[in-house]
């Protein structure tokens, strides 16, 4: 990997931890977006397609919520998506890598946190002053503090450890190539499992019995899985605006019998 396309993959890692922290929340921190990215900066399209949506399967569940620091998206889906072309990784031992390393991001990310104390001190006493201006640098401060930590972590580990991974593949036992595919094939069922947690209630709980019935016993493809569930979808709409709508049309009728003297 040349130091320019190692440049270009931090700064996609920068502007990946920025989002929902500075630009709004368009997605740019999901593996479904990264890993097309990397795939097109190194050269490997499909394999970004790929690996990308294999990493989103197991990441789709991870969620911030509150103060909690989750492992990072970001540079687990850039560097196991990066080793996977460099190093001629499958995408099986790609996904398996891709969990050390987002583990690796959520610590950097833990030490950010940590330091961005001082520009929130620094916002306060700007505020303290009514220094608009010195809000602005604080908060850029921080911003800037992300952008530079996860630069470097995905720098780094795409020039330094592409060679080292790739010496380290070869050395590796086929049991233990093995053992990756087996627990790469549980992490996207424990990815949905996590997500299915999140939105799992007494009033979802039939389609999701419906949706297993349909790919474990009819055999029904994705694809027919979700045209079927879009058309229960929108029956359930279609049904749902008409009982909407008979309260408000029998009090209009009420209302018209009043005005011509109850004749109706």
């Amino acid at each position: 990997m040349s130091v320019i396309q190692a440049v270009l993959l931090g700064i996609l890692g920068g502007l990946g931890i920025w989002d929902s922290r500075v630009m709004g929340m368009f997605m740019l921190d999901r593996p479904l977006f990264l890993g097309p990215v990397v795939g097109l900066i190194l050269g490997d399209f499909q394999t970004g397609i790929v690996v990308g949506a294999s990493l989103e399967l197991v990441m789709m569940g991870i969620v911030g919520i509150g103060s909690a620091t989750i492992p990072d998206t970001v540079s687990g889906s850039i560097l196991a998506t990066a080793f996977a072309i460099t190093s001629g990784l499958d995408v099986s031992a790609a996904v398996a890598l891709s969990l050390p390393i987002a583990t690796l991001g959520q610590l950097v990310g833990v030490l950010v946190r940590t330091a961005n104390g001082y520009f929130a001190h620094q916002a306060d006493k700007a505020a303290e002053r009514g220094d608009y201006k010195g809000i602005d640098r604080a908060l850029w401060g921080g911003a800037g503090l992300f952008f530079l930590a996860y630069f470097l972590l995905v720098f780094c580990g795409a020039l330094l450890g592409s060679a080292v991974i790739g010496a380290f593949v070869d050395k590796l036992p086929q049991s233990v190539i093995d053992g990756f595919s087996v627990a790469s094939g549980m992490l996207p069922a424990l990815g949905i499992a996590i997500l299915m947690q999140l939105l799992f209630d007494k009033k979802n709980v039939a389609f999701f019995f419906v949706g297993w019935a349909l790919s474990a016993l009819i055999g029904v493809n994705t694809v027919g899985a979700a045209v079927i569930g879009t058309t229960i979808a929108y029956i359930m709409f279609q049904y749902g605006r008409g009982r909407k709508a008979e309260p408000a049309a029998v009090e209009a009728a009420a209302e018209m019998s009043d005005d011509l003297g109850g004749e109706l």
